[in-house]
């Protein structure tokens, strides 16, 4: 393995669970695809997509959590994503050791607050917001039909909520797919024909101000050198306005 753009995977502990030592670089978010019964000490096991033989197995507190936000039926848990993170806080036998903590859970309408038991005889207060849950179909459709700057700024923002790894990427593969498509539509779009000096300046000005986008303002740029000087001058003066008003959109 040569990649170095991702080194997180180097420092994945040997183990067959999630720990929270990989929650060290950054956060998680998780969509559950099966839920099982374990051991007395872990009683509940939750594989998740991509999860390479090491399911998260929550603590007690998280499965009371869970529990509460998503009901006592593990049946009805899979399908639905949670986002997890190392809480270094977190104490095992007196010393400070971090866990893997519950920050945001998709299909509860609203933040949940509850005080739950953190160390013996002592409670703390948990709170976990609402996840918004983006699946790589819609990303993928808002993607293919974007057809200006504005809709892929919209697909792209969108994309960016899917969780890191082959969704994310599937996403970017896309996205510059569909810019070359647009890029290359716009340079094949025909001109007018060579307007001379006696064609009408309000119909150029008409085809800067319907353009959608700056490559497509590109094209009728290109038609300018065909027109007289003072309306070709004016004509550009017009085209920087129309590109400033794209750009600023």
């Amino acid at each position: 393995m040569s990649d170095i753009t991702d080194l997180r995977g180097t420092i994945v502990p040997k183990s067959d669970q999630l720990n929270a030592e990989q929650l060290l670089a950054g956060d998680m978010t998780i969509t559950v695809t099966d839920v099982r019964m374990g051991s007395e000490d872990q009683p509940v096991i939750l594989h998740y997509e991509n999860d390479e033989g090491r399911p998260y197995k929550p603590c007690k507190t998280m499965r009371k959590l869970l529990i509460f936000a998503w009901g006592e039926d593990g049946r009805n848990w899979t399908g639905k994503s949670m986002t997890l993170y190392n809480d270094q806080a977190v104490r095992f036998g007196g010393m400070v050791v971090g866990g893997i903590r519950i920050s945001h859970l998709s299909h509860i309408e609203r933040e949940i607050s509850l005080s739950l038991t953190a160390t013996k005889g002592k409670k703390a207060l948990h709170t976990v917001l609402p996840l918004e849950v983006v699946r790589l179909d819609d990303v993928l459709k808002a993607i293919a039909t974007a057809t200006d700057r504005n809709a892929m700024n919209a697909a792209r923002a969108l994309a960016m909520k899917l969780p890191p790894g082959d969704q994310a990427q599937a996403a970017q593969d896309a996205y510059n797919a569909r810019m070359r498509e647009l890029r290359g539509a716009a340079a094949r779009k025909p001109a007018d024909p060579q307007p001379g000096p006696g064609d009408d300046e309000t119909t150029a000005l008409a085809q800067l101000e319907a353009c959608a986008d700056v490559d497509a303002l590109a094209v009728c740029l290109d038609s300018f050198r065909y027109y007289p000087g003072d309306v070709r001058e004016r004509l550009i003066e017009a085209y920087n306005r129309r590109r400033e008003a794209l750009l600023d959109a």
